[in-house]
C-alpha cells in the first residue's frame, strides 16, 4: 500500500509556515482549536459557496492577549472588502459574534491565481459544476497553470465521473513534481465538487520551483500582451 501524507503537513515547521500560530496553555488548547475550525468553516461557507464567490484560498490565524488577527488570502480582495469597506465590516462583526472576541481581520491578495492550487481545484470545481467535460476541464488547468510559470502540476479527480456508474480515479500530469524533497515548494489544494450525480474529489498538487528561488508569473492581460510579475 502507498503511504501518502499531505504535502502542506509534510512541510509544515520545515519550509511551510504554520496557518495557525499561537500558544495556548492545556486548558485552552481544545478551546481555541474549535474556535479556528468555526471561523475557516464560516469564511468558506460565506465567500467560497456562495456569491461574491471571492475565490479565499487560506485563512490565517494569530492570536495574543487581547485579540484574534485573521489572515485571508484572496484573489478578488474587492469583493471582500466591499464598497467602502462594508463587507468586511459586515464579516467582522459577524465573526465576532460567532467566538466572542474582538477579530482583526486582514485582506492579502493573491496576485498569481493560477498558481495557487487550492484557487485551481476550485476553478476545476465550479467546470464540472456546470457539467464541463472532466478531461477538458483538468486540460484547461493544465495549460493556464503552466502558461503562468509553474514548473510542473498534477490534477487527480476521484468519483463518478461523466456520470459513470462505477466510480473512478483520473490523473493528468504536466513538468516535474518532486513530492519527497522538502526543499521543493510543492502547493497542495481540495476541492469537492457536488453534482446531481454524485460528489467528485479534486486533489491539486503544484510544484512552484525549490524554496527561496523566485517564480515568474506571467500574466496575460485583455491586450493579449504578456507582462512578467515576481511573487
Amino acid at each position: 500500500m502507498g503511504q501518502k501524507t499531505n504535502p502542506i503537513g509534510f512541510r509544515a515547521g520545515i519550509t511551510e509556515e504554520w496557518q495557525s500560530r499561537w500558544y495556548a496553555p492545556k486548558a485552552n488548547y481544545g478551546e481555541f482549536l474549535v474556535e479556528d475550525q468555526k471561523i475557516r468553516n464560516y469564511v468558506d461557507e460565506r465567500l467560497n459557496r456562495q456569491p461574491p464567490y471571492a475565490a479565499v484560498s487560506r485563512v490565517h490565524i494569530e492570536r495574543n492577549r487581547d485579540e484574534v488577527k485573521v489572515i485571508l488570502y484572496t484573489a478578488r480582495p474587492g469583493l471582500v472588502i466591499g464598497p467602502k469597506g462594508a463587507e468586511v465590516d459586515k464579516l467582522k462583526d459577524a465573526l465576532e459574534e460567532l467566538i466572542d472576541r474582538k477579530i482583526n481581520l486582514n485582506i492579502v491578495e493573491v496576485k498569481a491565481p493560477d498558481l495557487n492550487a487550492q484557487l485551481v481545484g476550485e476553478a476545476i470545481s465550479e467546470q464540472l459544476k456546470k457539467r464541463t467535460a472532466f478531461r477538458r476541464a483538468m486540460k484547461q488547468r493544465l495549460d493556464a497553470t503552466m502558461a503562468a510559470g509553474a514548473k510542473g502540476i498534477k490534477i487527480q479527480l476521484s468519483g463518478r465521473l461523466g456520470g459513470r456508474e462505477m466510480a473512478a480515479c483520473e490523473s493528468m500530469q504536466r513538468g516535474s513534481l518532486p513530492m519527497q524533497t522538502l526543499q521543493a515548494h510543492v502547493d497542495y489544494g481540495y476541492a469537492i465538487c457536488r453534482t446531481t450525480y454524485g460528489t467528485i474529489g479534486v486533489k491539486v498538487w503544484v510544484y512552484l520551483g525549490r524554496y527561496g528561488e523566485e517564480i515568474e508569473a506571467v500574466v496575460v492581460d485583455s491586450g493579449r500582451k504578456q507582462r512578467r510579475g515576481k511573487l
